[in-house]
């Protein structure tokens, strides 16, 4: 596989919704009223959980690739029949925007200390390739430097258009590629290669939300977890994962940030190489220019 491991974990969280702000009411309408209303007036913020997958991950020595989001204004950009879809509030309520000092900071520091930065293309950007560009362009600004790769938000793709502006726009990988309510290996063991060029794909396997819930049957959703690690070991193949950062706040989602740990200390056990996409393409990348290299020799002989 990548060196001496016997399969690849790619590590993911997109960042949808770094604030708890006015969604805690809509949440409280739904379940635990009273849970979610004193959300609302807490200072603390149960969806910055920045901190808190650091310490996990770096407790573990891996590392994992953070999806950053830049989602236009409702108001702007949408026809004002959007403006009165809930479905769109609850998008919009929450958003944040890359640029401020707070969410500059993280991005800054994350890179700064081995996290890979990627792009969360927005909720339409799958078929504007300016937007996308424009999105790519505000992030690389505040980070300082190119990034590598990223996924579309809600998964949008318009098979092969949406890569295509990926590779125009100098992207070098997508992962987009899945579903948030099935897990496993549909689309095969390996990355993708669309066009046959070095623009790669690394399917979704798994999202927290597609396994059972480890708040109710924990022991069922790590078995789930385990079972697909042990198929890739098994396979020689490349698993992703995906892990929004709120489902660490314990209070909220239970079980989901204990779920992760043992998912990334299983992997391990099992020889695995762990840690985000961006590394693993570079792996991939030099793997095959030394393999050219060598037939290049055998010919010259």
């Amino acid at each position: 596989m990548r060196d001496d491991h016997a399969f690849a974990l790619c590590l993911t969280h997109d960042v949808d919704r770094p604030f708890k702000t006015y969604q805690s009411i809509y949440y409280a309408l739904q379940e635990r009223p009273l849970y979610h209303l004193k959300t609302a007036i807490r200072r603390t913020n149960p969806y910055w959980q920045f901190d808190e997958i650091r310490s996990l991950e770096a407790e573990l020595g891996v590392r994992s690739a953070f999806y950053f989001l830049n989602e236009p204004h409702l108001f702007r950009g949408t026809s004002p029949r959007e403006w009165f879809r809930p479905a769109r509030w609850v998008q919009h309520i929450g958003s944040y925007d890359v640029e401020s000092p707070e969410i500059a900071d993280v991005i800054r520091c994350l890179d700064a200390n081995g996290w890979e930065i990627g792009l969360h293309g927005s909720f339409d950007s799958y078929r504007d390739k300016e937007r996308l560009r424009y999105e790519k362009d505000v992030l690389e600004n505040v980070l300082g430097h190119p990034i590598v790769g990223g996924r579309q938000h809600y998964l949008h793709l318009d098979v092969p258009e949406t890569w295509r502006y990926h590779d125009d726009l100098g992207l070098q990988y997508d992962a987009s590629l899945g579903s948030s309510h099935e897990y496993g290996f549909q689309h095969g063991y390996e990355p993708l290669r669309p066009f046959g060029d070095s623009f790669v794909v690394f399917p979704l396997t798994a999202m927290e939300t597609a396994l059972p819930d480890p708040g109710e049957e924990f022991d069922k959703a790590f078995e789930a977890c385990e079972d697909l690690l042990l198929e890739a070991a098994a396979n020689d193949a490349v698993m992703t994962v995906l892990w929004h950062p709120r489902y660490f706040n314990e209070d909220e989602y239970p079980g989901y940030r204990r779920l992760y740990y043992r998912l990334v200390e299983r992997a391990l056990d099992l020889n695995g190489w762990v840690g985000p996409p961006g590394d693993l393409y570079q792996q991939l990348m030099s793997t095959e220019e030394r393999a050219e290299r060598g037939m290049e020799r055998i010919t010259k002989f």
